[in-house]
């Protein structure tokens, strides 16, 4: 019978005790790399959620990977339903991810989800909420790589600190954006 790298991240969290703890950073239990951001933006909730699903400002704060909208829903503000393809530049290959709006709860939440990509599994919870001159950003971005044991070896090793900060340039430049008038770029026809 073969283990993964789940199966031996159960195994020691059994055999060494752990409960309601984490190895390798991660809940004992969990198959799934997990990142959890909260940044506080000054500015409205509703301004917020729309910057959140810009597929322009996206490119734009991506553009360290020089990422793209090539098919689906490439301008504008995506919405429940709609899928975009992103093309981007990571680790020296350009690669595609195919993900759809799944769950949309204007302007409280939303959730991508890949249809198709390099992980083998991701999903990625979006909510905000208003609090007192602002909004609480968070972020819960879940994924699974390809190759079974190695693949979980690799998110935990370096592709979860990888994603981490790609997700906190991402949530800088919303920040930025929505704190000042460059917003209306984005939002105003």
């Amino acid at each position: 019978m073969e283990a993964d790298f789940h199966d031996v991240s159960n195994f020691l969290c059994d055999k060494l005790h752990f409960n309601q703890s984490t190895i390798f950073g991660e809940d004992c239990y969990s198959d799934m790399a997990r990142i959890y951001l909260e940044v506080f933006i000054e500015a409205p909730v509703e301004r917020v959620f729309d910057l959140s699903r810009s597929i322009d400002l996206h490119m734009q704060s991506a553009s360290q990977t020089n990422e793209k909208a090539v098919r689906g829903k490439t301008t504008g503000l995506i919405g429940l339903n709609e899928t975009v393809t992103w093309r981007a530049r990571h680790f020296g290959i350009y690669q595609y991810l195919t993900v759809k709006i799944t769950d949309f709860q204007s302007p409280f939440s939303f959730t991508d989800v890949m249809l198709k990509g390099a992980f083998a599994s991701m999903n990625h919870r979006h909510t905000f909420e208003a609090q007192g001159s602002g909004t609480k950003m968070t972020d819960v971005f879940e994924f699974r790589s390809p190759f079974g044991w190695i693949g979980r070896a690799v998110d935990f090793i370096y592709l979860k600190e990888y994603m981490k900060q790609f997700l906190i340039v991402r949530n800088n430049e919303i920040k930025r954006v929505a704190e000042s008038d460059a917003w209306q770029k984005f939002l105003i026809n």
